[in-house]
């Protein structure tokens, strides 16, 4: 008998996902002196994940703990994991949670934060099920922003401006203009610090610029922070701009990701952190946002927020992890100031000092796509099409390698 046609015949096959299609191509590759400088996970000068240190005591500590259980966890996740997470966002004195109008929402990563944030905005905020509130994220953003939004059910995702190619930095009058000329009550999607892909960030002088126009217009305002503690070493400059936007009152979204400064990228450690104007509109908040995760993942899971939750609630441990991340910075730091001054030894055309002046896990070196081709065809070194590289793939091992590629990307491919 002829077999029936699947009920499946007719699904597309999906493109796959750019970074992780570009991580498989590099693993295939047999050339000695291959470098993968697309994926974004920390490496150290061995090119090896790390597990901070600090991480591998407090896994022995849950290990050992006999009061711990695999019971479910409340939906919104683990409380004592929720409020110290907003107090690394916000800070220990912050005066909204003091007044009680702080809550949170343990998510699945940074990812899963942005989605029950994008969820609970499509049903609850300008109108009730409002797809046609624009949804604004910067020209470039991280891929997935426009995905998670999309797919959340908003029909009007627009781009505004960020990222000035020709002088290599921040387009800001650009963003002012976009921020003056948007409809009022838009959601800004903003990177709360080491943008990514460009690792440009708004100078805190900028960043007020910015908060008086969306107070003005009364935009809303969602931050992502995935890289705080990362970009600088430093907790509290990188957590800056959330804590100026909340003294001037803002009601707003934070999603945080413990991906990178915990290097717990398989255990999808994040929390959606929801400043609201009092309490009582932080309970309606939660209570929404509690139905919306019971029919997502309904309860998450334990493990990593544990981990996150015990090291931010004891001192010295909390003491500890700072200095990991401030280890993990630091190398970040000094491949910056290393490749910037290989690359100008070399000779090679145009300016780079914007790798130094940008910051976080990747750089924008302002490779064409054709150069991108042509470091990945000749070189066997691996980037992302929009000339995104992560510092983190670059060792004191392939250093000169890769400013030596580079350079002939530059001078041979135009």
């Amino acid at each position: 008998p002829v077999p029936a046609m699947s009920v499946f015949s007719e699904v597309p096959q999906a493109p796959p996902v750019a970074v992780f299609k570009l991580s498989a191509d590099f693993r295939e590759d047999s050339h000695p002196q291959k470098v993968n400088l697309g994926v974004g996970a920390y490496r150290t000068d061995d090119c090896q994940p790390w597990v901070l240190p600090v991480v591998k005591k407090v896994e022995r500590l849950i290990v050992e703990d006999g009061s711990l259980n695999h019971e479910y966890l409340p939906i919104l996740g683990l409380p004592e994991f929720r409020s110290a997470s907003s107090k690394v966002a916000l800070g220990d004195d912050s005066a909204a949670i003091k007044d009680n109008r702080v809550g949170g929402v343990q998510a699945l990563g940074g990812t899963g934060a942005l989605r029950i944030g994008a969820e609970f905005l499509r049903r609850w905020y300008n109108g009730v099920n409002n797809t046609a509130t624009p949804i604004y994220v910067s020209a470039p953003t991280w891929e997935n922003h426009n995905s998670v939004f999309a797919d959340a059910g908003f029909k009007d995702i627009r781009p505004y401006h960020y990222w000035d190619a020709a002088k290599r930095g921040l387009d800001l009058d650009g963003l002012l203009d976009d921020l003056e000329k948007a409809p009022e009550r838009s959601v800004f999607v903003l990177h709360a610090c080491a943008h990514n892909p460009t690792g440009t960030d708004p100078t805190p002088e900028e960043w007020k610029k910015i908060s008086e126009i969306m107070k003005r217009r009364s935009l809303f305002v969602f931050f992502d922070s995935a890289y705080q503690g990362f970009a600088s070493g430093d907790l509290d400059k990188d957590a800056w701009a959330i804590r100026y936007f909340v003294s001037e009152g803002f009601e707003l979204f934070v999603a945080q990701s413990f991906s990178k400064n915990f290097g717990l990228y398989n255990e999808r450690v994040g929390n959606l952190t929801v400043v609201a104007q009092d309490g009582e509109n932080l309970s309606r908040i939660l209570s929404q946002m509690e139905k919306i995760v019971r029919t997502t993942w309904s309860n998450p899971p334990s493990q990593g927020a544990r981990i996150v939750s015990k090291t931010l609630n004891s001192p010295e441990l909390f003491a500890e992890w700072k200095g990991n991340v401030k280890t993990m910075a630091e190398r970040v730091l000094l491949m910056r100031d290393q490749l910037k001054a290989k690359l100008q030894a070399q000779g090679t055309p145009g300016t780079w000092d914007h790798i130094t002046q940008q910051i976080g896990m990747f750089s924008f070196t302002g490779l064409n796509p054709k150069q991108v081709e042509y470091m990945i065809k000749e070189k066997h070194v691996y980037l992302m099409a929009s000339g995104r590289i992560n510092m983190c793939g670059l060792t004191t091992k392939n250093i000169d390698y890769v400013a030596q590629s580079i350079h002939d990307a530059v001078t041979k491919v135009q």
